[in-house]
C-alpha cells in the first residue's frame, strides 16, 4: 500500500511540473527593464502612441484578445501592423518577462 501511494504521489508531482505553464517563471521586474528599453517609446504608461484605441490598458487588451501572456508574447515576437517584430532582438524568456510586466501593469491600471 505504501508503494502504491508513493508511486501515485511521484506521478502527481511529475505531472504537475511537466504541465505547468512556463509563464509562471516569467520575471515582471526584469520585464520592466526590457519594456523600458524596447517598448516605452510607443507604449509609455500603457499607452499606444501609434493607435490610441489599442492601448495596453486591461480593458483594451481584453477587447482585442490580448489579455494573456501567450498573446502578448506572440505580438512582441512577431509584431503586427505598425508594431515591429522583436524576434531576433529579444529571446523567448525576455518576451515572457515583458508579458508578465505588461499584465501586471494592466492589472494595476499602469499606476506603478
Amino acid at each position: 500500500m505504501k508503494k502504491i501511494i508513493s508511486v501515485l504521489l511521484l506521478g502527481i508531482t511529475i505531472f504537475t511540473f511537466a504541465f505547468s505553464s512556463p509563464a509562471l517563471a516569467a520575471d515582471a521586474a526584469a520585464g520592466k527593464g526590457i519594456f523600458t528599453a524596447n517598448c516605452a517609446s510607443c507604449h509609455a504608461g500603457g499607452k499606444n502612441l501609434v493607435n490610441a484605441a489599442k492601448s495596453l490598458k486591461k480593458a483594451d487588451l481584453e477587447k482585442y484578445g490580448m489579455y494573456s501572456a501567450e498573446a502578448i508574447i506572440a505580438q512582441v515576437t512577431n509584431g503586427k501592423n505598425a508594431m515591429p517584430a522583436f524576434q531576433g532582438r529579444l529571446k523567448l524568456d525576455q518576451a515572457q518577462d515583458v508579458a508578465a510586466y505588461v499584465l501586471e501593469q494592466a492589472e494595476a491600471g499602469w499606476k506603478k
